[in-house]
């Protein structure tokens, strides 16, 4: 199956703070709406985050964000909240323009239900963080038995899967 927007599997979404607390302004509700014209605004210091939770378990294989130059993350790690465990570091330029991080291979096959983005340290002299755009792709986690072998079929290199257990009794794939 394709990866698309799971926009539409988002239950609810949080931010660490708002510039000034002026959420109608700058709130977290303009991190999902499509527009360029608003975005969501941190208020100073660091570290900052967005948190995303899921109404079902999904697979993530990329991540979009659009920062406003001169006020984006630098430091920067995907968290899965299930797990409490780093996904992987991101690496976002300064600019512009729609980024898009590649989740690792080995981590695209782990059922997931919340994700951190953590900003450790911003571009911005103050650690404000400017989102104009922030989208999760994947797809939703198949309710059967996810099996080693079939990760092994979506990466038939496997070698970043060698280290990988199956929990037979669920969807999930542990990474260790």
């Amino acid at each position: 199956m394709a990866s698309a927007s799971l926009k539409e599997q988002i239950s609810n979404w949080r931010v660490s703070s708002v510039l000034n607390r002026d959420t109608s302004s700058f709130g977290k509700q303009y991190l999902l709406d499509g527009s360029h014209e608003t975005c969501w605004n941190s208020e100073q210091g660091t570290p900052q985050h967005i948190l995303v939770e899921f109404k079902v378990p999904v697979l993530v294989d990329k991540v979009s964000i659009q920062f406003q130059g001169g006020f984006a993350g630098k430091a920067t790690k995907l968290i899965d909240l299930g797990r409490k465990a780093d996904i992987c570091p991101l690496y976002p330029e300064d600019n512009n323009k729609l980024q898009t991080f590649v989740l690792p291979k080995h981590e695209q096959c782990v059922d997931r239900r919340r994700i951190k983005i953590q900003f450790l340290t911003s571009t911005d002299f103050y650690g404000r963080i400017i989102v104009y755009s922030l989208d999760v792709h994947g797809r939703v986690a198949e309710h059967s038995e996810t099996t080693l072998e079939q990760s092994r079929q979506q990466d038939p290199a496997g070698a970043t899967l060698e280290s990988a257990s199956a929990d037979i009794s669920g969807t999930v794939i542990k990474i260790e």
